[in-house]
């Protein structure tokens, strides 16, 4: 018994070495691999970003558009209030806080017409004149992305509608 014994233990013993000597077993990726998955990751990234970008630029432009319409709004009802538009040199501050240059029969808004000033998307702060480029009444704008006067597609200023 003790011969098969010892046989059975060296027809095991032949069994794991032919294992250990056959094709060992891929442990990651090739070189190849990696690269056509990296080249992949290239494509789809530049194809994000070429559709995405433009669409960033129409946000801010239609930010712009919404935060004047806002704007607009509170400049209306400060004008049934007090009767008249603030003056240039107080300007959009006059939403937040009662100006010094209002007379004191005027019916100010407690708590002001907006809580804060926003900036326009570009960070820079909305343009008001009053009385405005077309006569009566008041304008108010942002400077588009350059911050410039003028401009053209995104760099064009935006007026109130």
């Amino acid at each position: 018994m003790s011969r098969f014994l010892n046989s059975a233990i060296a027809e095991i013993a032949r069994a794991r070495a032919s294992d250990a000597k056959q094709k060992p077993k891929p442990n990651g990726f090739t070189l190849v691999e990696l690269m056509v998955v990296i080249f992949i990751l290239g494509l789809l990234t530049t194809v994000v970003v070429i559709n995405v970008l433009p669409s960033q630029d129409r946000a801010m432009v239609e930010k712009a558009r919404a935060d004047i319409a806002t704007l607009g709004q509170a400049l209306e009802m400060y004008r049934l209030d007090n009767l008249s538009y603030p003056a240039s040199s107080d300007g959009l501050a006059a939403l937040t806080s009662a100006p010094a240059s209002l007379p004191p029969s005027a019916r100010y808004r407690q708590g002001g017409y907006i809580k804060k000033l926003p900036d326009d998307p570009w960070g820079r702060p909305y343009q008001y004149d009053n009385p405005g480029r077309n006569g009566p009444g008041f304008d108010l704008y942002s400077l588009g992305a350059d911050g410039a006067p003028g401009g053209e597609d995104d760099n064009a200023d935006i007026y109130a509608e």
